[in-house]
């Protein structure tokens, strides 16, 4: 596989099917943008309300740890083998279909039996599900749209999706706390409706499939191709920088909520969540720019602004207490989270252009992600309780800025110049 970022001959192929396809209708548009807002709803259903349910359940914490950690687990290490079953598979829509009923599925075993055996099995059929589902979510936004709009595309994903989380956040908790915790889940599984409703908007003849999986498959899937994918140069100078990302990033919401607890635990809360919902606003309003200006500016200087971004929050944390400036800190985190939404699968989709390998190595670098964002917060537990967390937060500051020294001394634009 060719790791330039220079289009190659065998791209010509696929540049005379962007130029001919005029893109998918209105109707495909707006049912893609609504499935990724209620797979949003549903995937958040699945966040902290898990262990908030079965504490109320008289689960012990060890057995609440363990369900998390095998769920963890899965969603981590998964993330592979979901991109080479998308890959298989061969049709995104079917892929993205089945994996939300499985979702819902899952929620509803949840609500109904909450037993040790069938929530495990609950945690193991969403994880496993989540694994195939988001790759494919970017399958279908490659495969409605012109190359030329996929920038924007992925921006209206990023945005609809932070729109999503953020009501269905707010829904989710006042359905808890007026209703039951247990209901939450079954909103959950009502979400799983609607989402296929606007899925089945989308017109499968209109995605383009060979695009939609970064080109066709020269070879069936084996050690050789894996080996292709780990040997190109510019995956893995992004896999590094984007896990270094995810390192320095990971840790620092939970390290501030924890110091906004003990120095006034009655305000705690609130600033809590205005340190949450800030930077999901930020996401929704940016992104759609992320994604047209990744088509002019090109991708490398938004990932330079993402880094830059993420370096300069860490260093402010470290040096104001975080209740002060919260809001203005945290826009910085919506603007790194739009940054790095758009621009990691946009940046995939450019490197493995006619290798028909994207759903694999989104997998290959999602772990990559999710192995920095796992030893994060270890790291700052650490060093938290070690010394202190303005070294803490230097240190994070410090992971960024070598992740900004990466990119801008060993990334490559990608870009395709014909874009």
């Amino acid at each position: 596989m060719d790791d330039k970022s220079k289009p190659h001959p065998a791209g010509e192929a696929g540049a005379g099917r962007d130029m001919k396809k005029s893109g998918a209708s209105p109707t495909s548009r707006r049912g893609l943008d609504w499935f990724v807002f209620f797979v949003a709803d549903v995937q958040t259903g699945f966040g902290p309300f898990v262990a908030v349910y079965l504490t109320a359940q008289k689960w012990t914490q060890t057995d609440i740890g363990l369900i998390l950690t095998v769920g963890g687990l899965i969603a981590l290490f998964g993330q592979i083998p979901g991109g080479a079953i998308l890959d298989a598979i061969r049709s995104p829509r079917l892929a993205a279909g089945i994996s939300v009923f499985i979702i819902g599925i899952s929620a509803l075993m949840l609500a109904l039996w909450p037993i040790f055996p069938v929530v495990l099995m609950s945690r193991i059929l969403q994880a496993s599900a989540s694994c195939v589902l988001g790759p494919a979510i970017a399958a279908l936004s490659l495969g409605l749209v012109r190359r030329t709009e996929i920038g924007e595309r992925l921006g209206r994903n990023a945005s609809f999706a932070s729109v999503g989380t953020g009501l269905a956040a707010a829904g989710m908790g006042i359905t808890g706390y007026y209703i039951s915790n247990q209901a939450v889940f079954y909103v959950t599984a009502a979400f799983i409706l609607p989402a296929l409703i606007a899925l089945f908007q989308i017109n499968a003849q209109e995605i383009d499939a060979e695009r939609a999986h970064g080109g066709a498959q020269k070879q069936p899937l084996n050690l050789s191709v894996i080996l292709q994918l780990l040997t190109n140069r510019t995956l893995v100078i992004f896999a590094f920088c984007v896990m270094l990302f995810h390192l320095a990033n990971a840790a620092m919401l939970p390290l501030v909520a924890s110091m906004l607890t003990l120095r006034s635990s009655q305000s705690s809360a609130a600033l809590i969540a205005v340190a949450m919902v800030v930077p999901q606003f930020v996401v929704a309003i940016v992104s759609p720019a992320v994604g047209r200006k990744s088509q002019t500016w090109g991708r490398r200087p938004l990932l330079l602004i993402g880094f830059a971004a993420l370096m300069i929050r860490g260093i402010l944390f470290a040096a104001v207490t975080p209740s002060q400036l919260i809001v203005v800190v945290q826009i910085l985190d919506g603007i790194s989270a739009a940054a790095l939404g758009v621009l990691v699968p946009l940046t995939l989709a450019d490197i493995t252009r006619e290798t028909g390998r994207f759903n694999l190595t989104q997998g290959l670098v999602g772990c990559a992600m999710g192995i920095g964002a796992a030893i994060s917060t270890t790291l700052a537990g650490f060093l938290s309780d070690r010394f202190s967390s303005y070294v803490t937060f230097l240190t994070l500051g410090l992971i960024a800025a070598i992740g900004l020294l990466a990119v801008w001394l060993l990334m490559p634009e990608t870009r395709p110049e014909r874009d």
